[in-house]
């Protein structure tokens, strides 16, 4: 179970979440009350930390995506593109279940990393990511939030960023937009990962494209290999006019 949204919440018997305390469907109104003053006080902090890391001058941005997409990959791969181009003020915050090795993985990188575990949270919330950004150089810099693996819960919760990025690798099929639209309706972008392998899967980039522009029309793209460094160009030009711009898109 999720210990912050209480997802997991129908996996458990109706005795056991009475024992616990829990909110539960007998009707649905305290469910609803519940889950109405968790996202109130998380959107409250996610606003108040927006506002500070905007004063500072910072872009941050909230990178999403399912188990598996590359996206950690996808990072290191921009940490060192940025670098290979002279910029280098960029910090991160991992959010996972378990295990520092996202962070540990970025800090080979010289750059400064916090890790969040959530155990058994399945998505970061604004508290979590203010106290992990208190902790990191964040001035004038990218701020890069990579969320727990998951399309379902973290749409829900605005962690403070100016951006939210969707990764989605070729792997997970064309279709996954519309299985997943809460997500890709609250993503600023889309990056397409993977490329390398779309003669080996059955999944093709306009249906992927047209599936995600049904869910949000405004939303962007940038197609990207992370392993064999296609796309990063155009993807590391855009976050660094982000910066410059001092907005998102």
């Amino acid at each position: 179970m999720c210990s912050t949204c209480g997802c997991g919440n129908r996996e458990m018997s109706h005795e056991e979440m009475h024992r616990r305390g829990l909110p539960h469907a007998h009707g649905t109104a305290v469910d609803i009350a519940v889950e109405q003053d968790i996202l109130s006080d998380n959107n409250r902090v996610a606003r108040e930390n927006r506002d500070r890391w905007s004063a500072m001058g910072c872009v941050a941005i909230n990178l999403v995506s399912s188990p598996g997409s590359g996206k950690t990959t996808l990072l290191e791969q921009t940490i060192v593109h940025l670098g290979e181009q002279g910029f280098y003020r960029v910090a991160v915050i991992e959010g996972d279940q378990h295990t520092d090795y996202d962070a540990d993985r970025i800090r080979r990188l010289g750059v400064p990393a916090v890790q969040i575990n959530t155990h058994n949270g399945c998505h970061l919330d604004a508290r979590m990511v203010a106290a992990a950004a208190d902790e990191l150089p964040v001035n004038d810099s990218l701020l890069f939030i990579e969320n727990v693996g998951n399309l379902v819960c973290p749409a829900m919760f605005d962690l403070g960023e100016h951006l939210r990025v969707v990764v989605l690798s070729v792997t997970e099929g064309d279709d996954k937009p519309l299985k997943y639209p809460y997500m890709f309706a609250g993503a600023d972008v889309c990056v397409v990962n993977k490329t390398d392998l779309l003669p080996y899967v059955d999944s093709r980039l306009d249906r992927l494209k047209e599936n995600a522009l049904k869910i949000n029309p405004d939303i962007r793209f940038f197609e990207t290999s992370a392993t064999q460094g296609t796309g990063l160009d155009a993807w590391c030009d855009f976050l660094c006019g982000c910066l410059e711009r001092k907005e998102a898109i």
